[in-house]
Protein backbone atom coordinates (compact mmCIF):
# COMPACT_ATOMS: atom_id res chain seq x y z
CA UNK A 1 0.00 0.00 0.00
CA UNK A 2 1.15 3.05 -0.72
CA UNK A 3 1.65 5.76 1.96
CA UNK A 4 2.38 9.65 1.70
CA UNK A 5 5.76 8.66 3.59
CA UNK A 6 6.58 6.48 0.20
CA UNK A 7 6.27 9.39 -2.10
CA UNK A 8 8.21 11.78 0.71
CA UNK A 9 11.12 9.95 0.61
CA UNK A 10 10.97 9.30 -3.24
CA UNK A 11 10.91 13.07 -3.31
CA UNK A 12 14.01 13.73 -1.50
CA UNK A 13 16.07 11.68 -4.11
CA UNK A 14 14.32 12.73 -7.02
CA UNK A 15 15.17 16.09 -6.42
CA UNK A 16 18.73 15.57 -5.29
CA UNK A 17 19.14 14.09 -8.99
CA UNK A 18 17.35 16.20 -10.72
CA UNK A 19 19.16 19.26 -9.06
CA UNK A 20 22.93 17.37 -10.49
CA UNK A 21 21.67 17.17 -13.70
CA UNK A 22 20.34 20.42 -13.73
CA UNK A 23 24.33 21.57 -12.69
CA UNK A 24 25.52 19.32 -14.80
CA UNK A 25 22.98 19.78 -18.10
CA UNK A 26 21.97 23.00 -17.85
CA UNK A 27 18.53 24.43 -17.57
CA UNK A 28 17.67 23.57 -21.13
CA UNK A 29 19.74 21.24 -22.57
CA UNK A 30 19.48 21.20 -26.32
CA UNK A 31 19.13 17.00 -26.79
CA UNK A 32 15.79 17.55 -25.02
CA UNK A 33 13.96 20.09 -26.42
CA UNK A 34 14.95 18.32 -29.85
CA UNK A 35 13.60 15.13 -28.72
CA UNK A 36 10.67 17.26 -27.12
CA UNK A 37 9.67 18.89 -30.20
CA UNK A 38 10.37 15.61 -31.97
CA UNK A 39 7.57 13.93 -30.11
CA UNK A 40 5.03 16.49 -30.62
CA UNK A 41 5.78 16.80 -34.20
CA UNK A 42 4.98 19.56 -36.65
CA UNK A 43 1.85 20.63 -35.45
CA UNK A 44 -0.30 23.55 -36.45
CA UNK A 45 -3.38 25.55 -34.67
CA UNK A 46 -3.11 22.93 -31.79
CA UNK A 47 -3.46 24.56 -27.88
CA UNK A 48 -0.41 23.45 -26.12
CA UNK A 49 0.16 23.55 -22.50
CA UNK A 50 3.67 23.96 -20.57
CA UNK A 51 4.96 25.47 -17.59
CA UNK A 52 7.54 27.89 -16.51
CA UNK A 53 10.61 26.11 -15.04
CA UNK A 54 10.88 26.99 -10.92
CA UNK A 55 13.60 25.81 -9.33
CA UNK A 56 15.72 22.94 -10.96
CA UNK A 57 13.08 21.81 -13.37
CA UNK A 58 14.03 21.13 -16.97
CA UNK A 59 12.86 24.18 -18.81
CA UNK A 60 10.59 23.84 -21.54
CA UNK A 61 11.20 27.69 -22.86
CA UNK A 62 12.75 26.82 -26.11
CA UNK A 63 10.59 24.68 -27.25
CA UNK A 64 7.88 26.94 -26.07
CA UNK A 65 9.01 29.61 -28.39
CA UNK A 66 9.35 27.43 -31.42
CA UNK A 67 5.73 25.95 -30.37
CA UNK A 68 3.78 29.27 -29.99
CA UNK A 69 4.61 30.04 -33.70
CA UNK A 70 2.31 28.15 -35.17
CA UNK A 71 0.09 27.18 -31.83
CA UNK A 72 -1.68 28.49 -29.39
CA UNK A 73 0.34 28.08 -26.06
CA UNK A 74 -1.04 28.13 -22.60
CA UNK A 75 0.06 27.96 -18.55
CA UNK A 76 -0.83 26.64 -15.42
CA UNK A 77 -2.46 28.86 -12.88
CA UNK A 78 -3.10 27.51 -9.63
CA UNK A 79 -6.99 28.78 -8.89
CA UNK A 80 -7.29 26.91 -5.53
CA UNK A 81 -6.11 24.12 -3.21
CA UNK A 82 -7.37 20.84 -4.15
CA UNK A 83 -8.97 22.41 -7.61
CA UNK A 84 -7.89 21.24 -10.90
CA UNK A 85 -5.23 23.81 -12.66
CA UNK A 86 -6.82 26.49 -14.96
CA UNK A 87 -4.67 26.71 -18.26
CA UNK A 88 -4.44 30.54 -19.52
CA UNK A 89 -3.79 31.38 -22.87
CA UNK A 90 -0.24 33.37 -23.07
CA UNK A 91 1.63 34.81 -26.04
CA UNK A 92 5.51 33.84 -26.14
CA UNK A 93 7.38 36.89 -24.16
CA UNK A 94 3.86 37.77 -23.21
CA UNK A 95 3.89 39.50 -19.84
CA UNK A 96 3.83 37.16 -16.54
CA UNK A 97 3.26 37.38 -12.70
CA UNK A 98 3.92 35.33 -9.82
CA UNK A 99 2.01 33.44 -8.64
CA UNK A 100 1.97 30.27 -5.99
CA UNK A 101 4.83 28.47 -5.62
CA UNK A 102 6.56 30.96 -7.13
CA UNK A 103 5.46 29.76 -10.55
CA UNK A 104 5.46 32.56 -13.06
CA UNK A 105 1.97 32.79 -14.70
CA UNK A 106 -0.34 35.10 -17.13
CA UNK A 107 -1.96 38.37 -15.38
CA UNK A 108 -5.16 37.53 -17.38
CA UNK A 109 -6.17 35.98 -20.81
CA UNK A 110 -8.48 33.11 -22.16
CA UNK A 111 -9.09 29.89 -20.13
CA UNK A 112 -8.37 26.80 -22.36
CA UNK A 113 -8.56 23.53 -23.17
CA UNK A 114 -5.20 21.65 -24.52
CA UNK A 115 -4.76 19.28 -27.25
CA UNK A 116 -1.02 18.54 -25.69
CA UNK A 117 0.53 19.22 -22.24
CA UNK A 118 3.64 19.31 -21.28
CA UNK A 119 3.84 18.23 -17.71
CA UNK A 120 6.63 19.21 -15.05
CA UNK A 121 7.75 16.73 -12.24
CA UNK A 122 10.02 15.58 -9.68
CA UNK A 123 9.94 11.47 -10.82
CA UNK A 124 9.12 9.14 -12.80
CA UNK A 125 8.89 5.18 -14.38
CA UNK A 126 8.60 3.22 -16.83
CA UNK A 127 4.71 2.62 -16.58
CA UNK A 128 3.85 6.40 -17.45
CA UNK A 129 3.70 7.02 -13.82
CA UNK A 130 4.89 10.45 -12.44
CA UNK A 131 5.87 11.86 -8.91
CA UNK A 132 4.50 15.29 -8.30
CA UNK A 133 5.24 17.77 -5.74
CA UNK A 134 2.31 16.23 -4.10
CA UNK A 135 -0.66 18.77 -4.30
CA UNK A 136 -2.41 16.60 -6.83
CA UNK A 137 -3.12 19.87 -9.30
CA UNK A 138 -1.96 17.94 -12.24
CA UNK A 139 -3.13 14.52 -11.59
CA UNK A 140 -6.89 16.29 -10.74
CA UNK A 141 -6.40 18.55 -14.22
CA UNK A 142 -5.23 15.62 -16.26
CA UNK A 143 -8.43 13.48 -15.39
CA UNK A 144 -10.34 16.71 -16.23
CA UNK A 145 -8.68 17.07 -19.88
CA UNK A 146 -8.90 13.82 -20.60
CA UNK A 147 -12.36 13.41 -19.93
CA UNK A 148 -12.78 16.66 -22.22
CA UNK A 149 -10.73 15.98 -24.48
CA UNK A 150 -10.09 12.35 -24.92
CA UNK A 151 -7.40 12.45 -27.75
CA UNK A 152 -5.63 14.32 -24.81
CA UNK A 153 -1.73 14.24 -25.13
CA UNK A 154 0.38 14.31 -21.45
CA UNK A 155 3.88 14.68 -22.59
CA UNK A 156 6.41 14.73 -19.32
CA UNK A 157 9.50 16.38 -19.43
CA UNK A 158 12.40 15.90 -17.24
CA UNK A 159 16.18 14.91 -16.92
CA UNK A 160 16.96 11.26 -17.14
CA UNK A 161 18.64 11.70 -13.93
CA UNK A 162 14.63 11.27 -12.60
CA UNK A 163 13.99 8.43 -13.67
CA UNK A 164 12.75 5.55 -11.19
CA UNK A 165 11.88 1.61 -11.42
CA UNK A 166 8.98 2.06 -10.56
CA UNK A 167 6.79 4.17 -8.43
CA UNK A 168 4.14 3.69 -5.94
CA UNK A 169 0.66 4.52 -7.61
CA UNK A 170 -2.73 5.69 -5.76
CA UNK A 171 -6.09 5.58 -7.26
CA UNK A 172 -5.74 9.30 -8.04
CA UNK A 173 -2.50 9.07 -10.21
CA UNK A 174 -2.91 10.37 -13.70
CA UNK A 175 -0.18 8.62 -15.93
CA UNK A 176 1.46 10.40 -18.61
CA UNK A 177 2.01 8.87 -22.27
CA UNK A 178 5.37 9.62 -22.63
CA UNK A 179 8.58 11.66 -20.84
CA UNK A 180 11.10 12.84 -22.85
CA UNK A 181 14.50 13.55 -21.85
CA UNK A 182 17.81 14.52 -22.92
CA UNK A 183 18.49 10.59 -23.41
CA UNK A 184 15.38 9.78 -24.94
CA UNK A 185 11.87 8.53 -24.68
CA UNK A 186 10.25 6.92 -21.77
CA UNK A 187 6.80 5.40 -23.76
CA UNK A 188 4.23 4.45 -21.18
CA UNK A 189 4.90 0.68 -20.89
CA UNK A 190 0.82 -1.01 -20.82
CA UNK A 191 0.67 -2.66 -17.83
Amino acid sequence: MTTPNDKALLRKSAFAARKLAHTELGPAPEAATARLLAEIGPVEGAIIAAYMPIRTEIDPRPAMARLGQKNRLCLPVIMAKDAALLFREWAYDGPLITGEFGAEMPPEGASLIPDIVIVPLVGFDDHGQRLGYGGGFYDRSLEGLRAAKPNLRAIGFAYSAQRFGGLPVEPTDQPLDVVVTESGLHHAALA
